[in-house]
């Protein structure tokens, strides 16, 4: 059905959606926005599922945009840029919003856009060893179609310590940032993520789906107009000298013209 995620979903309605590319480390191409997108929408539409629990294959969580996927957006025009951003855009508000709790299980390193899935998820729990960071000023771009949502969950000021330097940093500092709620062993992670999904199955799911819509209407509101802010902006980049040189240096394996 999904050719880069995949839906197992047990007895008690507990949905893992799991990102299936570990050869390509779990990184975002065209297929996996769109495989996410819909699996989001099935998912939420689903009265059987009461928790969906965001995993991945192999050693990384994700590592963030595809390199094809990034050829291609260095070859198209600024109204197919858009397009692409604002798909991602749009896969990052279907797991915001989706309908029930979602739990995030980062078993590896997580760059751009998959810090940006974390940041939508309810909870978070991370396996030590595991590392993070928002990379894209190191190429010459901003983390910006991921910003609405990793702002909201991490706040301006913590933001501020790690949106910038494109500094990569360890699981325990993810826990200060408010990106993971706790660290385990790797052994014990998957102990941990189902101790996380347990409380919800005694709770009433509509009244889950409310307390979390909730939250959101309650809580820093990601509006369309700062998306779309957010697309403008990564496309301004996109067009700029220093994209071209960051991404040239990067896929030739050398240091951009700014980097000591």
């Amino acid at each position: 059905m999904f050719d880069t995620i995949r839906i197992d979903t047990d007895a008690r309605g507990v949905a893992t959606l799991t990102l299936a590319r570990p050869d390509k480390h779990n990184a975002l191409n065209a297929a996996m926005i769109a495989d996410l997108t819909e699996a989001a929408t099935r998912l939420g539409a689903d009265a059987s599922v009461r928790a969906v629990v965001l995993a991945a294959e192999g050693k990384s969580f994700c590592a963030g945009g595809d390199l094809a996927w990034m050829q291609a957006q260095m070859q198209a025009d600024r109204a197919a840029r858009a397009r692409e951003a604002g798909k991602l855009a749009a896969m990052l508000g279907a797991l915001n919003s989706l309908p029930k709790p979602l739990i995030g299980r980062v078993q590896g390193p997580a760059y751009g856009g998959g810090v940006g899935m974390m940041a939508v998820c309810d909870v978070v729990i991370g396996a030590e060893g595991a590392r993070f960071g928002f990379t894209e000023t190191r190429l010459g771009l901003i983390p910006a179609t991921i910003g609405p949502y990793v702002v909201a969950k991490m706040g301006a000021s913590m933001a501020r310590r790690v949106f910038l330097s494109a500094r990569v940093f360890d699981a325990a500092e993810a826990v200060t940032l408010g990106l993971l709620a706790r660290v385990v062993p790797s052994d014990a992670l998957d102990a941990a993520v189902a101790a996380e999904v347990a409380p919800y199955l005694d709770c009433a799911p509509q009244a889950v789906a409310r307390a979390k819509a909730l939250v959101h209407h309650l809580g820093t509101p990601i509006t369309a107009a700062q998306i779309e802010h957010s697309i403008t902006e990564l496309v301004t980049c996109w067009e700029g000298d220093e994209a071209r040189e960051g991404i040239a240096a990067f896929f030739a394996r050398r240091k951009p013209d700014w980097a000591h």
